[in-house]
């Protein structure tokens, strides 16, 4: 009797805060949402006589973080302020203060309160860096009805689960500007995250400035590269935002555009290299038998970390099949000569020398879970790409690596060129249900969503990794329990759209590559189809790496679709709501199919090209599935001769086109089936 009685109390308690939490979830699109808010009867209105003082004043990452904050306020609520600029030796209207200057490492304090009340607004941080996160949430706060913009009043009390959030970018498939990097540096800073992991060398090219090796600038980067005043600023931009810079060097393997350049390093003689145009995993390897080979890196080291000034230096160590080390005689006899009885322990010792390089010029070597062999000291820090089925433990390999006493970094399941959906990623959980002992789950130092780059362009590159990455960037700061797939893509919505405050081209680029295809006429229908149609994921669309060059056309239909199809999620939804109830449901699912019907009238309005004939059979299924089930539903009632013709036509939208896959095939079956089952005359 006394454990119901205690029941009963419980969610007497707890039953209206969980509501009032809920209200609060649905009322602001915060994005990473944060770890305690409370509402009061506060509402600060936005005039032009707003302004923001810093207490200390000797930040220079919260004077730019506030001048950045009041230009883009003014522009989105149309204020003229009468200060643009921080005021000083006085209180603002927005009073921001921290006690220390971060020195942007793991340790780095990035908790902050922020309360909003009718005449003032305090934020206040340990360091000047959580300063920062606290202008970026309350910048998301920002509100408006019919005459006035405003901030609601609120405490939230916030700081990350996760130390290590972070973006990785390929720029060696395909070259991004340093104008790309600052533009994505800028839409992290925006939903909290804090390393830009930047992958500079691969098979592909050398993305750096050497002065010490200059083969590497003249023959393996075809001209596209970083100067050293270039990667200095990118650092000092992203430091400004409270975002560290790892630099990857991919060794052993991925080496191609290495040995491009000096092939006396290379692990198989007489072999002709030249710089790789498909995507893939080739045999070209370092050679780590040769002392020249250390020699080389060192020196490239030297002249490399000093622009890094991070503790963390990513060597990468992924993917080396070691063919060319089995083909080596030489090779051989040195792995007999040291005991090394695998390429794996080849490859452990070419790492632990590396790691005494790194360590001597004070950096701390990080790499790909490949590295991560018996021999292999904990010193160095696991990046976990490979998961269970990849013959790994529960967890895979960031558990491992945790439970072995490395500090551990997860991007398996934020593959986000993968092209899987945002529900996806949003349900991968870096530590999930694991049990870890306390000094475990401390060697978890967080996680990086991946953008490799070998089916992506500068213009597409937005596309691909946003806003996907801004629901990846909540499960590395708030609390595991925020977790409402629902909630999170309504606050997305928001979000997504003010990421063009920032420069982000992921909404506007689609039409730019639309306009190309069809030459410059009306787009609207092909519009509708990117709205139900996702490119081909996995690596499917490329696979086995030999359909795409790196210099091939990414100016198509599959460039134009995302990973998440703005129709789909909400059709699919739509549908299951109506096999269940479809008197209450079957208007929305009309809404759907009405301009779908219609949808091919307009397409063949166009005058075709090459680039666009192939999705006329696509237009013109879609158009015919839709028609008979507008049909059917609108009449409740299908012929045996209709229902065939559905069928065959939805068989018809599963095969792929183009490198992209209808997003609503399982629906469409769903309401097939609903249609024989209750609308075909018996």
């Amino acid at each position: 009797m006394k454990k119901i009685i205690l029941f009963i109390l419980i969610i007497n308690l707890t039953g209206p805060l969980a509501f009032a939490q809920k209200a609060i979830a649905d009322k602001y699109d915060l994005m990473p949402w944060p770890k305690e808010i409370r509402e009061n009867q506060s509402k600060f209105v936005i005039d032009s006589n707003l302004t923001i003082s810093i207490h200390p004043e000797n930040s220079e990452r919260v004077h730019h973080g506030a001048v950045q904050f009041l230009r883009r306020l003014t522009d989105r609520t149309g204020v003229f302020l009468n200060e643009g600029f921080p005021v000083k030796n006085k209180k603002g209207s927005i009073q921001i203060h921290f006690d220390e200057i971060s020195k942007l490492n793991i340790q780095n304090d990035e908790s902050y309160t922020l309360e909003v009340s009718n005449a003032t607004i305090h934020i206040k941080a340990k360091t000047d860096v959580g300063a920062l996160r606290g202008l970026a949430t309350l910048l998301q706060l920002t509100a408006h009805n019919a005459s006035e913009y405003f901030f609601q009043g609120v405490k939230i009390t916030d700081a990350p689960r996760f130390v290590w959030r972070g973006l990785m970018i390929d720029v060696s498939r395909h070259f991004h500007s340093v104008e790309v990097l600052k533009r994505n540096l800028d839409a992290m800073a925006s939903v909290k995250m804090n390393v830009f992991h930047w992958h500079l060398t691969d098979d592909q090219g050398i993305r750096f400035e050497s002065k010490t090796y200059p083969k590497l600038t003249e023959l393996a980067s075809d001209g596209l590269f970083y100067t050293h005043e270039q990667i200095k600023d990118v650092v000092a931009y992203a430091g400004r935002l409270g975002i560290r810079v790892i630099p990857e060097i991919d060794v052993p393997g991925h080496a191609t555009a290495f040995l491009t350049a000096y092939p006396e390093l290379g692990s198989k003689d007489d072999y002709t290299y030249s710089i790789e145009r498909f995507s893939g995993v080739f045999d070209p390897t370092l050679n780590p038998t040769k002392d020249i080979t250390y020699t080389f890196l060192e020196n490239l080291f030297k002249e490399i970390t000093p622009l890094f000034p991070d503790d963390y230096f990513h060597i990468g160590g992924d993917e080396n099949e070691g063919k060319h080390w089995d083909e080596n005689e030489e090779i051989q006899k040195f792995k007999q000569k040291h005991n090394l009885k695998t390429n794996h322990d080849l490859q452990t010792y070419f790492n632990v020398k590396l790691e005494k390089i790194l360590n001597k010029l004070g950096k701390r070597l990080m790499g790909w879970d490949e590295i991560m062999t018996p021999d292999m000291p904990t010193t160095a820090v696991i990046h976990a790409w490979r998961g269970e089925n990849e013959g790994l433990t529960k967890g895979g390999a960031l558990i491992e690596a945790a439970k072995q006493g490395y500090q551990t970094v997860l991007s398996n399941g934020y593959y986000i060129d993968r092209m899987q959906s945002i529900a996806y990623h949003y349900g991968v959980d870096p530590i999930g249900d694991v049990k870890l002992t306390k000094q475990e789950r401390a060697n978890v130092l967080g996680g990086e969503a991946t953008m490799w780059s070998e089916l992506t362009t500068s213009v597409t590159i937005d596309s691909r990794i946003w806003p996907r990455t801004a629901a990846i960037a909540e499960r590395f700061w708030s609390p595991k329990s925020v977790n409402d797939l629902d909630n999170m893509k309504k606050r997305l919505e928001t979000v997504s759209v003010n990421l063009e405050e920032l420069g982000i081209t992921h909404i506007k680029n689609q039409a730019v590559i639309l306009r190309s295809m069809t030459n410059n006429q009306d787009i609207s229908s092909l519009l509708t189809l990117t709205k139900i149609c996702e490119p081909l994921k996995i690596y499917a669309r490329n696979e086995d790496g030999i359909e795409y060059k790196t210099y091939s056309s990414f100016n198509l239909f599959a460039d134009a679709c995302i990973a998440d199809a703005a129709d789909a999620y909400g059709f699919n939804k739509a549908v299951s709501n109506f096999v269940k109830d479809s008197k209450k449901y079957s208007n929305t699912v009309l809404e759907y199919l009405k301009p779908w019907s219609q949808n091919y009238q307009a397409f063949s309005q166009l005058e075709k090209n090459p680039k666009i004939n192939a999705l006329e059979p696509l237009s013109k299924n879609v158009a015919e599935v839709s028609k008979l089930l507008l049909e059917a539903i609108q009449t409740k009632n299908i012929t045996a001769k209709n229902l065939q013709t559905l069928k065959n036509t939805i068989e018809l939208l599963k095969a792929p086109v183009v490198d992209v896959e209808v997003a609503l095939i399982d629906a469409l079956n769903d309401l097939s089936h609903y249609c024989e089952s209750n609308y075909l005359k018996k």
